[in-house]
C-alpha cells in the first residue's frame, strides 16, 4: 500500500489550523485523549486528499467540516441504546397479510385504465425505467414521467379503495393491510 504524500499546501493549512481544530475538538468531547484521535483521522483524511487539498477554495474550513463530521461519527458510535424490554410481544412471522396484499394487487390492477396499467407493469413490475418507457410509448421524456407519476397515484387510490391499505404518513410505505374480499371489474 502506497502512503499518500502530503501537498505542501496541506501541510500549510494544517499547520494553521491544527491548534484551533485540537481546542474544538477538546471542547466538544471534554476529553484530550480522544479529541486527539479524532484529530489524526481529520489529518489523514485531509493526507488522502493529496494534491487535490491544494484546489480547496477554504482550507480551514474543509478541515472543520472533516472535524464535525468525524465528531458525528463518533458520536453516533459511542451512543447508548436504550434496552428492549422483556414484556414485547414476539414477532409473527404470518405469510398470510404479505400473500393476500399480493392477491390484491392484480386486482387494484385490472381497476386502472389500460393506459395507466400499462405504466405500471412496465416501469414498475417490469423494472423499464422511465426513458425506456418513453421510447418504447413513442413519448416525450417528460409525458413519460407524468403519465407514471399519475399511474402510480392511481394505483395507490386503487390499492386503498380496493385492498383495505393504509400507507404511513410520515414515509409512505405500507403500514396496514386489512385484506378485503374485492372483486373489481377491468376497466378499460
Amino acid at each position: 500500500m502506497t502512503v499518500p504524500q502530503a501537498a505542501p499546501c496541506m501541510l500549510q493549512a494544517w499547520q494553521f489550523a491544527e491548534a484551533e481544530l485540537r481546542g474544538f475538538l477538546r471542547h466538544q468531547l471534554h476529553d484530550a485523549d480522544a479529541a486527539d484521535d479524532l484529530l489524526h483521522e481529520v489529518f489523514l483524511k485531509a493526507m488522502r486528499q493529496g494534491g487535490r487539498f491544494c484546489q480547496i477554495d477554504n482550507a480551514r474550513a474543509w478541515l472543520f467540516q472533516v472535524a464535525r463530521n468525524a465528531l458525528v461519527d463518533l458520536q453516533r458510535a459511542t451512543r447508548p441504546s436504550d434496552p428492549l424490554p422483556d414484556d414485547l410481544p414476539a414477532i409473527v412471522d404470518d405469510p398470510a397479510p404479505v400473500e393476500a396484499l399480493a392477491d390484491c394487487l392484480p386486482l387494484a390492477l385490472a381497476s386502472l385504465s389500460a393506459e395507466d396499467r400499462d405504466a405500471i407493469e412496465q416501469c414498475e413490475l417490469g423494472g423499464l425505467s422511465q426513458v425506456e418507457y418513453a421510447e418504447l410509448r413513442g413519448l416525450k421524456l417528460p409525458t413519460a414521467k407524468s403519465r407514471i407519476q399519475r399511474a402510480r397515484t392511481r394505483l395507490r387510490a386503487a390499492l386503498v379503495a380496493h385492498c383495505g391499505v393504509r400507507f404511513d404518513a410520515q414515509t409512505g410505505a405500507v403500514c396496514c393491510h386489512v385484506p378485503r374480499d374485492c372483486s373489481v371489474k377491468p376497466q378499460d
